[in-house]
């Protein structure tokens, strides 16, 4: 036992001096610019300042770890930014990224990446290899396995984040090979004891519920984000697999950064978290080019050496109002803005915001067109009519479709949008009528449908186009692509009512 005992440190020297000569001195080249996130630089700059700027405001706690998520930047990309907006201003020395592991076979331990940094469209991040170094001599089965990092987005989309807030910070990154919560804990434990001393920042990369509907995610995120507050690993294990058992449609995981979790869990208590909170939580179907049916979810979280239990009041956004009334000034003001900020963020950064206003009126579900004009004509306009989004992500979508998918017109060119004008037409919910004679010119718009054709003119149409009752139905049954006089036998009408609003006419610059 003696000799065993003195010829340890020698085998821990030797697989130390071994990984430093195998170990590659290389830079780990980006894989996902341009898909994941703009490969401009100034667009990616542009957009994690953008996303800095409207994250949410940090506790004024220092973060010991966080946990971001990983998807494209148009789905996450605000997520993430609040959870990166808690470390802003606090000093650190060193920042690991816990990925998850994506693209490989599972393997049993995890990869500490091993090269000297990480290129991005805004340079170079420098790699901690003494740290790397450090924990491939406590453990042989961290050992760096360059095909775990190559292609491996949960990685690198966090770099930009983290060259933007700490330039000068060097990063380690650690991909998690599985979820096996003997390797996890061990790994956490090692991470913690070699980071004793320093100022590290954890950062865990994880998305939450994957491919379920919409409210089957909100649902499984919460119970999913209230076990990782807890910062209990045995809660979270328990959970993720009590919500993955409840047949919800389309769930294929609540958490894919599991093994990430349960390693920053166990890293952050031993290096003092005592308390996690959520900061903001959202899925795809909340963003601007998001579906209902088939979601990712998305959670931003810290964990602090605060006193005070857990908090997920983040979880519970102001309620939508019950019923659709007029718009108070402020509210309209707020999603013109929204409309050309969505399009001066697309064109800017390939990146759009992410709508989520505190008025009740703007989270009530309800249609909505956005129509553009430049010197007077119109330039692009689409809607959309059924009750489903919040308000204000309706207008931001379809700020985008009207600027670049209207068939009608060329998409919009980014030197146009100075000259724009924004019109936005808030939608009541429609109600079917008996007949023509219920449709009042200027006052309703209306929808037509028959024989599988359908169309739709807004209420200010019949006026700017100077039609009486008979002439806006010709005209609508002509847009279906109906028989002159179909409105005269049997179809369906509809009526509905619009708020149009829009900027003061711009002056040509």
């Amino acid at each position: 036992m003696k000799a065993f005992t003195m010829l340890t440190p020698l085998v821990l020297l030797l697989a130390g001096l071994l990984w430093s000569a195998s170990a590659p001195a290389a830079l780990r080249e980006p894989a996902h610019a341009g898909r994941f996130y703009p490969s401009d630089s100034k667009k990616l700059e542009a957009a994690v300042r953008a996303f800095l700027e409207d994250a949410v405001p940090p506790s004024g706690e220092r973060p010991v770890g966080l946990v971001a998520p990983h998807a494209g930047y148009v789905f996450s990309g605000q997520i993430a930014a609040d959870a990166y907006r808690q470390a802003a201003g606090f000093e650190y020395d060193v920042v690991i990224v816990l990925a998850t592991n994506h693209t490989v076979e599972p393997f049993p331990g995890v990869s500490v990446f091993g090269g000297d940094g990480y290129r991005t469209p805004l340079g170079l991040a420098r790699a901690d290899r003494g740290l790397a170094r450090t924990l491939h001599e406590a453990d042989p089965s961290f050992a760096y396995r360059p095909e775990a990092h190559a292609r491996e987005h949960s990685e690198e989309v966090q770099i930009p984040f983290l060259q933007v807030l700490f330039p000068k910070v060097p990063v380690l990154s650690a991909v998690v090979g599985s979820a096996e919560p003997g390797v996890c804990k061990r790994f956490g434990q090692v991470l913690a004891r070699a980071l004793a001393g320093r100022k590290a920042l954890l950062v865990a990369s994880t998305d939450l519920s994957h491919y379920p509907g919409w409210g089957d995610a909100v649902e499984a995120d919460r119970r999913t984000l209230e076990a990782v507050v807890s910062l209990d690993a045995d809660t979270l294990r328990s959970t993720l697999d009590r919500e993955e058992r409840r047949g919800r449609p389309g769930l294929q995981t609540c958490a894919c950064g599991e093994g990430s979790l349960l390693s920053l869990m166990e890293a952050a208590k031993a290096l003092g978290a005592r308390r996690g909170a959520v900061v903001s939580y959202a899925n795809s179907g909340d963003t601007v080019f998001g579906e209902l049916d088939r979601v990712v979810g998305y959670g931003a979280v810290v964990l602090t050496a605060g006193a005070g239990p857990s908090d997920t009041t983040a979880l519970n956004p102001p309620a939508a109002a019950e019923a659709v009334g007029p718009l108070p000034a402020a509210d309209r003001e707020t999603l013109l803005r929204l409309a050309r900020r969505t399009l001066e963020r697309y064109f800017a950064t390939d990146t759009v915001p992410l709508p989520r206003p505190a008025s009740p009126a703007l989270r009530a579900e309800r249609g909505a067109f956005v129509t553009l004009h430049e010197k007077g004509e119109l330039r692009g306009c689409i809607g959309h009519m059924a009750q489903d989004t919040p308000l204000a992500l309706t207008v931001s979508r379809m700020a985008i479709q009207a600027a670049l998918h209207d068939t009608r017109f060329d998409p919009v060119r980014p030197e146009e949008l100075p000259h724009l004008e924004i019109e936005i037409s808030a939608l009541t919910p429609f109600a079917r009528v008996p007949g023509p004679g219920s449709v009042a010119v200027g006052r309703d718009g209306v929808l037509i449908r028959k024989g599988g054709r359908s169309a739709v003119f807004l209420p200010q149409v019949a006026t700017e186009q100077g039609w009486g009752r008979e002439e806006l139905l010709t005209h609508l049954c002509r847009k279906a692509g109906l028989p002159d006089d179909a409105w005269r036998g049997p179809c369906e009408l509809f009526t509905f009512q619009a708020e149009v609003f829009g900027e003061a006419k711009r002056e040509e610059r």
